[in-house]
């Protein structure tokens, strides 16, 4: 069907091609990925951007024995094609299939694992200098887009480079286009290179009209060239032999500056500035507004992906902020790379000066909202879970420590399915509720959510935090906001309530799970439970917790260990209620991808497990 792709399924079968056939190659991988992906879903826009680049570096380099590193992954699916997996590709994100992103377990060609961003660079440095010291000679290279290269860790790894005296080939594909516009000093300073085609071409009349003998003098030339026309350049001033911006889609060009690095024998780290184009090859990703970054089934034709009538958790997150904005001008927002996903495209289209998307800077986004609280803003920090880990100690130090009234909004808390372990929301529960000085709550439905949201905005001597899922609410229309009320600050609600031993508390999202268990067990086995809606990790509802002495309490969360649960044993051992306290909760495992709730079952906190956990007590 594909004619030169079929004849590919590792890089050595396309290492003696022409530079036609790469071409046509390109054209197949794209015909395949688009024709593929729109019955499967998965990352597309940033795959397609990159075909050629990653043509070139598997015709370059000798990978596997050569090391390609690929920051966050969404963009190495040609790369899954080009190195045996082409025929796995229609499993990609599906249980039991490959992945989504890149790991170590799936190939060898995948040599460090990732699922967030701005990694890449200081894997690399690890990698070169452990084969330095190995005294070995192979080459490794990272790949890193012009959006990744704004996350700090980017950064330290390009502070460092220089130092470790190692050769390093670092690749910043820049599209100018990442899962949100790209934002910040550094963007604009990557168009500033971009535009300095006349720097180019100066580069080149230079070359030929200098002597040969003057050749020793080039660099310090060509150094001056640059100042002169560009005001010189970022990265040759941290260490770095640049070359670029060049066109990442002319794979002969590619190919020609791979092969010159590669040949190179300096110790020290090259960058290579490649323009892409985000979507590139299909008509559809040039009008969408992610360039297709991320899509569900769609059609081809038309590029029209298929959507579901009911609203999203996040979906009444972003209504309610707006609402909340507009009877409080103190509401602002902030998100880190995420506004689409987040939902504050929508906040910032009804309030622009009040959302700050200030790049993938996890860690600058909570500090900033701690400024921003000081100066007696309400701050909503909007960050997925999975992505929160990386800002714990600006959490601890910059925002706790001094009672800041930051309000954490935590999207894709729990499972959250095709994106698997890297992006799974499993660690807020525990890591917040260690922390003191903060209010950890978790709604159990969307009303629930926007009762928080407005207890949140009320609260102003300390930080607080919310968790909501991933996923559908059992809305397709949204709720009254004005006629819901704020929710009393550490109090439980009592949902069924019977005189039997066995109580069941269900914090967040779960409650769903856990009326469908009530319902099994009272109506197939004839038993009754009580079962109570946690709400509060912190502060507790130790009045409520102080009336179940005695009984046998089950806890179930979709959180790690140590999460709700512990907390909840801990309160009554240290006051010998003589409670049993068990914890159901997400396994103590990183599971791969699959749907939600195929994971849920894994971990027994479906409604499954919860009536085979009861019936066994």
């Amino acid at each position: 069907m594909y004619r030169v792709l079929d004849r590919v399924n590792f890089p050595d079968d396309m290492r003696g091609f022409s530079v036609d056939e790469l071409r046509d190659l390109a054209q197949d991988i794209r015909g395949y990925m688009i024709e593929t992906l729109s019955k499967t879903g998965g990352h597309l826009g940033a795959g397609l951007g990159v075909v050629e680049l990653s043509i070139a570096l598997h015709y370059v380099f000798k990978t596997p024995i050569d090391k390609v590193i690929w920051d966050i992954g969404h963009q190495a699916y040609p790369h899954k094609i080009l190195t045996g997996r082409k025929d796995l590709l229609p499993t990609i994100r599906q249980a039991g299939g490959i992945s989504g992103f890149c790991s170590i377990f799936e190939s060898e060609y995948d040599v460090f694992g990732a699922g967030h961003s701005s990694t890449s660079i200081s894997a690399a440095l690890g990698l070169a200098k452990g084969r330095d010291l190995k005294g070995e000679r192979h080459d490794v290279v990272a790949v890193i887009g012009d959006s990744s290269i704004t996350g700090g860790m980017a950064y330290e790894g390009l502070n460092n480079a220089s130092d470790l005296g190692s050769k390093v080939i670092i690749i910043l594909n820049d599209n100018d286009m990442s899962i949100a516009p790209a934002v910040g000093a550094m963007r604009n300073y990557l168009v500033r290179l971009i535009g300095s085609s006349r720097y180019i071409r100066a580069r080149g009349r230079i070359k030929s009209m200098l002597p040969d003998f003057a050749s020793r003098f080039m660099k310090k030339a060509e150094s001056a060239v640059k100042d002169m026309i560009i005001g010189g350049n970022i990265f040759e001033s941290m260490g770095f032999y640049y070359i670029g911006p060049i066109d990442g889609h002319e794979i002969e060009d590619v190919i020609e500056v791979l092969k010159t690095a590669k040949e190179s024998d300096m110790a020290k780290p090259i960058l290579i500035h490649v323009r892409t184009e985000k979507g590139r090859g299909y008509e559809p990703a040039k009008h969408a507004q992610d360039k297709l970054h991320g899509v569900v089934k769609f059609d081809i034709a038309t590029g029209k992906q298929e959507k579901c009538r009911n609203l999203t958790y996040t979906d009444v997150f972003s209504r309610t902020l707006i609402h909340l904005a507009r009877g409080d001008e103190r509401v602002v927002a902030i998100t880190a790379g995420m506004p689409n996903g987040t939902g504050l495209d929508k906040f910032g289209g009804q309030f622009p000066s009040r959302m700050f998307d200030v790049a993938i800077a996890e860690q600058h986004a909570v500090t900033f909202s701690g400024g921003l609280a000081m100066c007696g803003y309400k701050p909503y920090c909007v960050i997925y879970s999975t992505f929160l880990q990386r800002a714990y100690d600006q959490i601890i130090h910059d925002i706790c420590i001094q009672k800041l009234p930051v309000r954490f909004a935590i999207d894709r808390a729990g499972y959250v399915g095709a994106d698997g372990a890297t992006h799974a929301g499993s660690f807020d529960i525990a890591f917040l509720s260690i922390l003191p000085n903060i209010i950890v709550m978790a709604p159990s439905c969307e009303i629930e959510l926007i009762s928080m949201m407005k207890a949140a905005n009320e609260i102003n001597d300390m930080p607080c935090a919310f968790r909501y899922p991933r996923g559908l609410t059992c809305l397709e229309e949204m709720p009254d906001i004005e006629g819901i009320n704020a929710a009393e600050i550490g109090k439980m609600r009592d949902i069924y309530v019977h005189e039997g031993d066995v109580v069941i508390i269900s914090y967040g999202a779960c409650l769903g799970e856990v009326k469908l268990a009530y319902e099994e067990l009272k109506n197939v086995h004839g038993i009754l439970v009580s079962v109570i809606d946690g709400r509060f990790a912190k502060p507790l509802d130790e009045a409520r917790l102080k009336a179940l002495g005695g009984r046998k309490i089950i806890t179930v969360e979709e959180g790690s260990v140590c999460g709700f649960g512990g907390i909840v044993a801990d309160f009554m051992s240290r006051n010998n209620l003589g409670a049993r306290v068990v914890s159901l909760h997400m396994s103590d495992e990183f599971l791969a991808h699959d749907t939600i709730s195929n994971m849920k079952a894994k971990s027994g906190i479906d409604k499954d497990g919860i009536v085979s956990f009861v019936l066994g007590i």
